[in-house]
């Protein structure tokens, strides 16, 4: 299972991502501090959950079931967030990509467009992916749309699929790219780039 997911360093215009390491702990930590932690849907790590969030993933990343990564800003060099493939199910080539959050200043940039036609260019051109995923917390409106803005399309709402730390119900959207959907949406996603790089 591993094999199928072996480490890959993805890099872009803007912004590049590299495999998530312990070493990563602090600016993820500093990264997340900006904006982030006002949301009570994210994910994001604090200095409190980061050192359990690396280990969760990189435990994942073992099993062969994820790879993780950071989000850099190429120009500045900087760790400006993480996103990762997980849920991946290599005998029926299916993955997720989740976990995604950015520093506040850097959402509605070139990054997360960017950062996505790199993973999904990867999911299907390399590992030959038949179907990509994208999961969200209901509430998380933004999120939606961002996904719904790549191309995906909503497959439906897991209703009460999670149980939160504090006892609250999750409903989760689902949605999703397929392999034959991917050309379309690889032109759509180059369009949305050079007009974002356009507006500066």
């Amino acid at each position: 299972m591993s094999k199928w997911l072996d480490e890959v360093k993805l890099v872009g215009e803007s912004a590049s991502l590299i495999p998530l390491s312990p070493d990563h702990r602090d600016p993820l930590v500093k990264a997340a501090t900006d904006g982030l932690w006002e949301l009570w849907f994210t994910g994001a790590p604090s200095a409190d959950t980061v050192d359990r969030y690396i280990e969760t993933a990189l435990a994942e990343k073992a099993q062969g079931v994820a790879l993780p990564f950071v989000v850099v800003h190429n120009p500045s060099g900087e760790i400006i967030g993480s996103t990762r493939y997980c849920n991946a199910d290599p005998d029926h080539r299916r993955l997720e990509i989740g976990y995604t959050w950015y520093a506040k200043r850097f959402q509605r940039t070139t990054v997360n467009t960017e950062c996505k036609q790199l993973l999904l260019a990867h999911a299907f051109e390399s590992l030959e992916t038949i179907a990509v995923e994208f999961r969200t917390h209901w509430h998380n409106e933004a999120s939606r749309r961002a996904i719904a803005r790549l191309g995906a399309k909503q497959d439906g709402v897991l209703r009460n699929h999670k149980i939160e730390p504090d006892g609250a119900y999750r409903d989760t959207v689902v949605f999703s790219i397929l392999e034959h959907e991917w050309p379309t949406v690889k032109k759509s996603l180059a369009f949305k780039l050079a007009r974002l790089r356009e507006q500066g």
